[in-house]
């Protein structure tokens, strides 16, 4: 575990040299982990070519930094922003729903036309795209009995893997587009969400407002912790780090008022930069450790179903949720997010949207709407999803 925590710290520090030796990287807004964590994974893929050998990391720590990640957001989420935040949350709700109906058809179609059965097509659609790795998993025990779909395991983690990939090459790019086309600007140019702008990026941190922060956080945990437990005896199964969201918001939201002299971390510099860090680190290790060459036997209909939802959700994202959002700074961050949750999962989201960020200015609405949609909302409406198209292949 220490040994891929020290790995992603330097995959990190590759990501930074990159984005600096290639323009290209920066101007598209593509997240500094995501550059060098594929990088890292096509050298071990290489490896495996050449001589057979296998790598695989130990991601436990990764796992614990991506609920302070959400922590830090649930911080910088005062309640007056969140019910400003309602309909447009709502909105993007919906939209969020249409396509993942339009997903999975698309999904079954492409499927349809390699003879495949429909339902190969599900699990290529929002199954494991929206889904990711764990809906994926948590599903092949259905396709396998009921289908018969005997590599169900593999098609799902082949697509959520390239889907995370396409995912996080999506966002920049959608975001840039809509920016330099409608010449848009942030309202404000307050402290970023997560991270600090690429014009500040030397502002200075002493450490007692780092240690301030580190404690918040772990409070937030903590009641983040109890939260799910809560929910879990009500029989209600939340991801820890939607609780920890929700625990963040909460103490954010009461501490402050009830002791106004205390110093608290939201809007700090040093928030910012453990958020930043937390994410950038678990997306550094999440890519760095795929191991693409599990993939190679299903190459021909995964590149063809990928390929048409890719398609499929960059034309959604630009000219349906930008439009729906309200056509401003703010909708164009959204949309690069919408690129994460379409194709890869919430943190996917998370780091597109702080590359963008971090460029332009804060967007603090869509840090708050994106992670509820995508890590609250949508998990509940894909099962149900997942279960109706199923149905029609019984």
């Amino acid at each position: 575990m220490l040994t891929t925590f020290n790995l992603g710290i330097i995959v990190l520090f590759m990501g930074k040299l990159l984005s600096g030796r290639f323009p290209l990287l920066r101007r598209y807004n593509i997240p500094e982990p995501v550059s060098s964590g594929l990088l890292v994974c096509l050298i071990t893929l290489l490896l495996y070519l050449i001589t057979g050998i296998e790598i695989s990391f130990d991601l436990h720590a990764r796992d614990v930094l991506l609920i302070y990640f959400f922590a830090g957001i649930g911080l910088n989420s005062d309640l007056r922003s969140l019910l400003s935040g309602g309909i447009p949350l709502i909105i993007l709700l919906c939209a969020t729903i249409g396509f993942m109906f339009l997903q999975n058809i698309t999904g079954v179609g492409v499927a349809t036309l390699f003879n495949l059965n429909g339902a190969v097509g599900v699990l290529g659609g929002t199954t494991s795209l929206i889904g990711g790795h764990g809906t994926a998993i948590a599903w092949t025990p259905l396709y396998i009995e009921r289908y018969g779909i005997t590599n169900a395991s593999e098609i799902g983690i082949a697509c959520a893997t390239f889907g995370l990939v396409l995912a996080s090459l999506m966002g920049g790019p959608i975001a840039n587009i809509l920016i330099k086309r409608h010449k848009l600007e942030p309202k404000t140019c307050i402290q970023p969400d997560v991270g600090l702008t690429h014009a500040d990026e030397h502002t200075k941190v002493d450490m007692y407002s780092i240690l301030s922060a580190w404690l918040i956080l772990n409070l937030c945990l903590t009641l983040g912790a109890a939260i799910r437990e809560s929910l879990s005896s009500a029989g209600l199964d939340l991801p820890l780090f939607v609780c920890c969201l929700f625990g963040g918001i909460i103490l954010t939201n009461t501490i402050p008022r009830l002791f106004p002299k205390l110093k608290w971390p939201t809007g700090t510099p040093a928030l910012a930069l453990m958020s930043d860090v937390a994410l950038g680190m678990f997306l550094a290790m999440s890519l760095m450790s795929l191991q693409l060459w599990t993939l190679s036997d299903l190459a021909g209909p995964i590149v063809a179903i990928l390929g048409v939802q890719f398609i499929l959700a960059f034309c959604f994202a630009l000219f349906v949720v930008f439009r729906l959002m309200g056509r401003d700074y703010e909708a164009a961050v959204i949309c690069s997010g919408f690129g994460g949750i379409s194709l890869g999962s919430t943190p996917t989201a998370m780091a597109n949207m702080t590359a963008v960020s971090k460029r332009y200015g804060v967007a603090h609405k869509a840090f708050i709407i994106v992670p509820l949609v995508c890590g609250f909302f949508v998990d509940i409406a894909n099962a149900l999803i997942i279960q109706a198209f199923l149905n029609w292949f019984a």
